[in-house]
């Protein structure tokens, strides 16, 4: 892997901490082992023959379970219960493979997985009826560690007829939603016409007036998925800003297992926004 993905046996054995011969060495044994070249002409330059790729594949993915054991056992033995609050938006599109990381590595911490909008998530922190929330940051919210921003689209179905002489058909959450507060001051701000024609909590509501072409909504990036079209301001609509995502934790202490599913989730979301 390390030839391959550095293109060079050089930089190969910088990478693994080997000298040059060494590494050649290694390739040579691998390919007596597998009994089929590997490398197309000069090793040196990491090209590969067709069965290096198929080679290759199978070696990134026992890397990948090595990692994945390492990490179930090499973790610290942390227990306990976590409540977690997040909308169902971010619940859906964010959390799935964060969580799933977690439960490897933390198999004796159990989550539970409260869905509320941003704004509620704020008032059950203060009650600390949850111990963490990951929601969407609000003008006058204090305190949370930003995640990561998130830029907000405008979406329709893909076969959604855009009459820019009618007044645009909207799904929103409803009122007190930042989603639905900057669709509608953009729109204002250029002076196009709306009518609001569905009204959701939930992001299941959302798609499903999208996907029935009932009307346009606003989605963050990460819920744009192939069943939806992204409207451009090529399609006469004005850009829309990139919101906050961020973590917070309830105001009193949180728990160890809290902790680490806190850093995780910033670990792992961080580096998917970047």
């Amino acid at each position: 892997m390390a030839v391959h993905d550095t293109g060079s046996i050089t930089l190969a054995g910088k990478q693994v901490g080997r000298t040059q011969p060494a590494i050649t060495h290694q390739m040579h044994r691998l390919e007596r082992a597998v009994g089929r070249p590997l490398f197309d002409g000069e090793r040196r330059h990491g090209a590969l023959t067709r069965d290096g790729e198929v080679l290759l594949a199978y070696a990134r993915k026992l890397l990948s379970l090595n990692d994945e054991i390492r990490d179930r056992f090499g973790g610290p033995d942390v227990s306990g219960r976590v409540r977690l609050g997040v909308p169902d938006l971010y619940a859906a599109f964010l959390l799935p493979s964060v969580l799933a990381g977690f439960a490897r590595v933390y198999p004796q911490v159990e989550i539970e997985l409260r869905c509320l909008r941003s704004i509620q998530l704020r008032a059950a922190l203060v009650r600390e009826e949850i111990d963490l929330a990951l929601m969407t940051k609000q003008p006058d919210q204090e305190g949370g560690v930003i995640v990561r921003e998130e830029p907000l689209v405008w979406v329709a179905a893909r076969d959604f007829d855009l009459d820019l002489r009618a007044p645009l058909p909207l799904a929103l959450l409803p009122s007190g939603s930042l989603y639905r507060q900057c669709a509608l001051d953009a729109l204002e701000q250029v002076g196009r016409s709306w009518t609001i024609t569905a009204v959701s909590d939930s992001i299941a509501g959302l798609q499903a007036a999208v996907h029935a072409g009932l009307a346009v909504s606003v989605f963050p990036l990460c819920a744009v998925d192939g069943a939806i079209c992204r409207l451009t301001t090529a399609s006469g609509l004005p850009d829309l800003p990139a919101l906050r995502i961020v973590l917070q934790r309830k105001s009193s202490d949180v728990s160890s297992a809290a902790e680490h599913l806190a850093e995780y989730i910033l670990s792992e979301l961080g580096t998917m926004g970047g």
